[in-house]
């Protein structure tokens, strides 16, 4: 699976942004997709995923201003992000994986597959 990222920018605090993540090469509605991020001087962390089915699973720090959804037709995943704050200013990873489990869901070694990132800067 080859995914590609796009849809990053530049936007001030409280605007919004959504990000586009684009599969190629296998089944895409057999997955499980996610995003990460990476913010300056920071680990890479998990935003949200969603699992086969459209269960959607989220960080506390984005819950109610980010949206994943996934369109398997055109498979791809997006990313709304609302309400954007300056802490979210990051490099932001689309990922995908089969058989995950709910336990591992937050874990960037359950992902098989990664595209680059698309930079993500909110300005306050």
């Amino acid at each position: 699976v080859q995914l590609q990222a796009s849809g990053g920018g530049l936007v001030q605090t409280g605007g919004s942004l959504r990000l586009s993540c684009v599969a190629s090469g296998h089944t895409f509605s057999s997955y499980t997709v996610g995003w990460f991020r990476q913010g300056p001087g920071k680990e890479r962390e998990f935003v949200a995923a969603d699992r086969r089915g459209g269960f959607t699973y989220y960080a506390d720090s984005v819950k109610g201003r980010f949206a994943i959804s996934r369109d398997n037709a055109k498979s791809t995943v997006y990313l709304r992000m609302n309400s954007l704050k300056p802490e979210d200013t990051a490099v932001y990873y689309c990922a995908a994986g089969r058989s995950i489990i709910l336990s591992n869901l937050r874990q960037e070694a359950a992902y098989d597959y990664w595209g680059r990132g698309t930079q993500v800067t909110v300005s306050s």
